[in-house]
């Protein structure tokens, strides 16, 4: 699995990520899905996780129905989500796992004291419940 994504909205997203640190960042991706699957926007949104955000991020359900909405009224497809992984690597979860939607693109960008560090994006694999890495081109 490919995933293209716009040099301008990863800059966008890593500025988004570092600004949030220590806490997680968070924000939705959207593009197309015509065989390769390209990230043409990116969406900060609220990290509303009560408790650690150091450790957790969450997406409020309001903030979806305007992800989506959004996605229409721009003729986008919703394709996933980004976060942060503060002072840890790129890599999913089990939280990441048990909250995952099987059609979404999940980009995890490491911030090492602060600074961007390892990106990866993952796919979850309807069949075993385990997330399957994307290339990023």
């Amino acid at each position: 699995m490919n995933l293209k994504i716009e040099d301008s909205v990863l800059k966008e997203i890593c500025l988004h990520l570092t600004e949030s640190y220590p806490n997680e960042g968070c924000g939705f991706l959207y593009g197309t899905d015509g065989g390769e699957r390209q990230i043409l926007f990116s969406a900060k949104t609220s990290n509303s996780k009560s408790g650690d955000q150091k450790r957790r991020f969450e997406i409020s359900p309001e903030d979806y129905m305007h992800a989506e909405k959004f996605a229409i009224e721009k003729n986008f497809s919703l394709l996933g989500i980004y976060h942060s992984h503060p002072d840890y690597p790129a890599l999913p979860s089990e939280h990441d796992l048990s909250v995952a939607f099987p059609f979404f693109s999940y980009i995890i960008i490491s911030v090492l004291k602060g600074k961007t560090g390892e990106i990866t994006s993952w796919r979850l694999n309807e069949n075993s419940k385990k997330f399957e890495k994307e290339i990023i081109l």
